[in-house]
């Protein structure tokens, strides 16, 4: 008897994703008992504002919503998304060139599968969002990563993108407010690294979904608006997940050339067609909308931004650069390797994470999960008790 033909190469090399396996396993011991506290998810914990709850029970009622409609997302939220990107990202679209998705990811994973070939190098400066090399692996590509240290506040210079740069380079991530430093790229760096990327007839892949979540006075300039003719050449991904509240609605798109975005369309049409209706209809509300209570949820983050910023740079051996978007920190924690804490003396930023969430009771995303080893992911879009509780735990657990 022939045995079994063998599971696909490609998605075996796929590995699960680090912050959602991390915040599963708090879940799982919470649900346990104990009283475990999770920096692990990007998902902030306000719940999303009620007119746009209404816009979708609205929509409920309304039998036209039970059907499918175009892959590339309703006319409405088109529009709206295209308002938008004008508005937030200074680059003016036809809503012709907005695909609607199944939240950012899916967004993320079409941009690569449009604009890379096998072979192609994708540039990918560190620490990045977990799933970035996945889907680059899964348009064939391969990520050259360039990484950027505290010292650097991780930022990425041209110098270091032109060191990575060779024949194969065709596409660059850029993003900013980043996931998971939350640093953010001043306006002149924005341009500099965008005139680079146009230069070398470089395509971006641009994430834009925190660009509404700055501090300080901070503005997150899109890198079409830093470099307008580089439009012709980038892919904007974005949605309303972070700045609404909206992770579980699903709802993310992309942004680019009428030709990317024929492509990107023609995956979407046979991948999974439109993205749900009722959704759709509560995003078009959300960016319409008033703006009232995202503005709330931003002046909530940039509290807690503050406090787990000063209370994390108590803790010795610990370097907290200030982030300034986005909801997350991402401090260098490599003065807290190789020395004994409790009995056990990690070696790497996932052995540390392991102690934490064991003598702790704290659940973070290790640096390995992003880049190099040496750092740890918190997520500050939890609630104000619990924020100082959990590092104030960490304190206890270093003194």
């Amino acid at each position: 008897m022939t045995s079994r033909a063998p599971l696909s190469r490609k998605l075996s090399a796929i590995a699960e994703s680090a912050t959602l396996k991390v915040d599963a396993k708090a879940k799982a011991l919470q649900a346990a008992g104990r009283p475990v506290i999770s920096y692990a998810a990007g998902e902030p914990d306000f719940a999303t504002p009620s007119f746009i709850v209404d816009a979708a029970a609205k929509a409920l009622q309304d039998p036209k919503n039970y059907r499918y409609t175009p892959a590339a997302g309703l006319p409405v939220l088109r529009e709206a998304i295209a308002a938008k990107t004008l508005r937030d990202s200074g680059l003016e679209v036809a809503p012709s060139q907005v695909i609607v998705t199944n939240g950012g990811k899916q967004s993320v994973y079409q941009a690569f599968q449009t604009v890379v070939n096998p072979g192609d190098e994708v540039l990918l400066p560190a620490p990045y969002w977990t799933t970035y090399p996945e889907a680059i692996a899964l348009a064939d590509g391969t990520p050259v990563e360039v990484f950027a240290g505290a010292d650097q506040d991780y930022k990425v210079t041209v110098a270091q993108l032109e060191a990575a740069r060779t024949d194969k380079t065709t596409v660059l991530v850029f993003v900013s407010p980043s996931n998971p430093t939350g640093s953010v790229y001043t306006p002149e760096e924005t341009a500099e690294i965008g005139r680079w990327a146009l230069e070398h007839g470089i395509w971006v892949i641009t994430d834009e979904i925190y660009q509404n979540l700055t501090y300080e006075g901070v503005k997150a300039v899109s890198i079409v608006e830093a470099v307008p003719e580089l439009a012709e050449q980038t892919i904007l991904v974005n949605g309303v997940a972070k700045t609404y509240a909206m992770t579980g609605w699903r709802v993310g798109w992309m942004v680019g050339p009428a030709d990317a975005m024929k492509l990107a369309g023609n995956l979407q049409s046979h991948l999974s067609s439109n993205v749900n209706n009722v959704a759709q209809i509560a995003a078009a509300a959300a960016l319409n909308g008033p703006q009232d209570e995202a503005e709330q949820f931003r002046l909530a983050f940039d509290r807690r931004r503050q406090l787990i910023v000063s209370e994390l740079a108590k803790i010795d051996g610990v370097e907290v650069p200030n982030p300034l978007g986005a909801f997350y920190v991402y401090p260098d924690v490599r003065g807290l390797l190789n020395r004994p804490w409790g009995g056990v003396t990690p070696t790497t930023s996932l052995e540390l994470a392991d102690l934490i969430l064991e003598k702790a009771e704290v659940a973070v995303v290790p640096g390995e999960a992003f880049g190099p080893s040496g750092y740890l992911r918190l997520s500050y879009a939890l609630g104000d008790d619990q924020l100082l509780e959990g590092v104030q735990r960490l304190q206890r657990l270093f003194a």
